[in-house]
């Protein structure tokens, strides 16, 4: 497995293994790779013939005030876990090999990033959108996957790859978690010893809400009985929980049926989110 900085690299390395009818496979990531990372990369492995994997702490997804400086960075760890796995390439530029000094170009999906994460994080998603629509064309994989634990991005991440045409096929991969039931995050090693205690409650209180869904309640109900189930634990600063239909993300309040319940919420320093989905 080679570890490569720059795009010319990667579309050489790439080139050369499309001109021998390779299935092109890519993995984008922050790093500080964990269980939930690398379960995308097996499904990679499984599903294409040739893998890349970027590592790349994108700074235009971080807001004023957010962890940029101290996101968890372990280039060499992860380099160690990818090639265990059987990764190909690891693509880990820097910024500014993926931003030029005067880059004025911004891909935004309008109507699903000003909601749920979007309206908590304002520029999020298009830093996100950007930064994946760079790394599809540099590395021009086959497929690509991405984890359900960020559904709103998955969602995101397909509507942009269908409107603009990108020929590309967007797989995601299942929440990954702890034996307590919380998802796996680089994000989780913030949290102190009573912290992550209490973390798990999330996920805890998003099954209470998907029970009930599924005996019929309606978004709103659903909404409420998570929000109470959270507001039992003082150490938790509720940012949002909605129920939204699964594709368009559109609120739903009165309706039942197949839904996401997406919530987020501080403890500490640390944001956590986590999904649930309820189908027929």
């Amino acid at each position: 497995m080679k570890i490569v900085k720059t795009k010319q690299e990667v579309r050489d390395a790439v080139s050369a293994q499309r001109a021998e009818g390779r299935i092109i496979g890519l993995v984008p990531t922050m790093g500080a790779l964990h269980e939930g990372h690398l379960s995308l990369v097996r499904a990679a492995v499984e599903g294409s013939d040739w893998v890349v994997v970027s590592i790349f702490v994108n700074p235009t997804q971080f807001g004023e005030g957010e962890d940029l400086d101290r996101y968890p960075r372990d280039l060499e760890g992860d380099a160690a876990k990818c090639e265990e796995i059987g990764a190909h390439l690891i693509f880990a530029p820097n910024a500014s090999e993926m931003y030029a000094g005067d880059a004025c170009t911004v891909v935004r999906v309008e109507g699903l990033t000003e909601k749920l994460c979007g309206a908590c994080r304002p520029g999020h998603f298009d830093g996100v959108t950007t930064v994946v629509n760079k790394l599809l064309n540099i590395v021009q994989p086959d497929r690509a996957w991405f984890g359900r634990k960020d559904y709103q991005q998955l969602v995101v991440i397909r509507r942009m790859v269908r409107d603009l045409d990108m020929p590309v096929e967007i797989l995601g991969g299942p929440t990954v978690r702890e034996s307590d039931g919380l998802a796996l995050s680089s994000r989780n090693q913030y949290l102190g010893d009573r912290e992550r205690e209490v973390a798990p409650k999330l996920y805890e209180a998003l099954l209470q809400g998907a029970g009930a869904a599924r005996e019929g309640a309606s978004g709103s109900e659903v909404e409420r009985i998570v929000a109470a189930k959270l507001g039992e634990e003082p150490l938790f600063e509720l940012q949002y929980v909605q129920a939204v239909e699964p594709n368009s993300l559109r609120p739903l309040k009165s309706e039942t049926g197949p839904m996401v319940i997406a919530a987020a919420a501080c403890i500490g320093d640390t944001r956590l989110i986590d999904n649930v989905v309820v189908e027929e």
